[in-house]
């Protein structure tokens, strides 16, 4: 069974030194076939942790599936003698010990309810750190997220989530070289990965919510990665109205964020960030108060109005 890291020495260097440092963590990249429906659909290069996730967040980002609901089962061939099986109909979700073979090893087998297979010749190669790819259109012709509303965020309440982020990057903190994102409902993280593939990260984490019913929409979207088209339409499809990251965001990703009515937050880092466009989500924290009024217990800071009393949409 491949692990999410190996242990694998290096010489470590300086002007006039040379020290062998043997036992180091280094991070695991495997490659892994997806099969939907006896056709080949995809080969993801990722880290080999929560591979179940991944291929349901992908196949929700690209429509393959609308739900759970639309898929028979699920079969991750993690080792010659190791299945994940998960049949949500029969209520199965475990993994298996039985009689397999070498050669299925990395196999991701989907079997979902009969819908036509995306046309293969309009994937986009992007610039994902292992090759992203997407089938959906980048050209901004997505209406806008009807996102009313979504909550407000407070700058110190960005940075606790992005410290919590980095608290719960267990991988990051064992030999470094991965990303980690999380989705928040403004006081927690409802669901997080890692992986060597920032977009990967996002289709686990939607691949997550999706077998945990949990809801994505109005959350707010945390990632250590640069936010790029790719990644700023992974948000989209999952609803989310405020992405973060503690690095930048790319150019195209800022037009489709104006474009699509999404809050994009970069270089969150100690207490200092960059909001590149949807201010209007972004409100300053408030002085210590004095008559005895609470944050939410959902963690937003809502607007003034909300405060007073007054319920947006999405309360009602």
């Amino acid at each position: 069974m491949w692990e999410p890291q190996s242990d694998w020495g290096y010489t470590r260097y300086t002007r006039h030194t040379a020290e062998r440092v043997d036992g180091a963590a280094v991070i695991g990249e495997t490659r892994w076939k997806l099969y939907i429906n006896r056709q080949r659909w995809i080969t993801f290069m990722c880290t080999p942790h929560n591979i179940h996730h991944l291929a349901l967040g992908f196949m929700l980002a690209e429509g393959v599936i609308d739900g759970l609901d639309d898929v028979l089962q699920l079969k991750v061939y993690e080792a010659p003698n190791q299945i994940y099986w998960l049949a949500p109909a029969l209520g199965l979700e475990k993994t298996l010990t039985m009689r397999g073979c070498e050669e299925s090893v990395g196999v991701v087998d989907a079997r979902v309810t009969g819908r036509p297979i995306p046309d293969h010749s309009a994937k986009i190669l992007t610039s994902g750190c292992s090759g992203g790819v997407t089938f959906a259109s980048l050209s901004g012709e997505h209406p806008p997220l009807d996102m009313s509303g979504a909550p407000v965020v407070a700058p110190g309440q960005v940075f606790e989530l992005m410290r919590e982020l980095y608290r719960r990057a267990a991988l990051y903190r064992k030999c470094g070289g991965v990303h980690t994102s999380a989705l928040s409902g403004g006081q927690t993280l409802l669901a997080i990965a890692e992986d060597v593939g920032r977009h990967n990260t996002l289709d686990k984490v939607r691949g997550q919510c999706l077998l945990e019913n949990v809801e994505t929409e109005g959350r707010i979207l945390l990632t250590t990665g640069r936010i790029s088209s790719e990644m700023l339409t992974k948000a989209r499809g999952m609803r989310v109205p405020v992405v973060v990251s503690r690095t930048s965001p790319t150019a195209l990703a800022v037009e489709l964020a104006a474009a699509w009515d999404i809050t994009v937050i970069g270089y969150a880092r100690g207490n200092q960030m960059n909001v590149y466009c949807g201010e209007e989500r972004v409100q300053l924290d408030a002085p210590a108060s004095t008559d005895g009024r609470t944050q939410p217990e959902d963690g937003y800071l809502r607007p003034e109005t909300e405060i007073e009393g007054v319920r947006s949409n999405q309360d009602g």
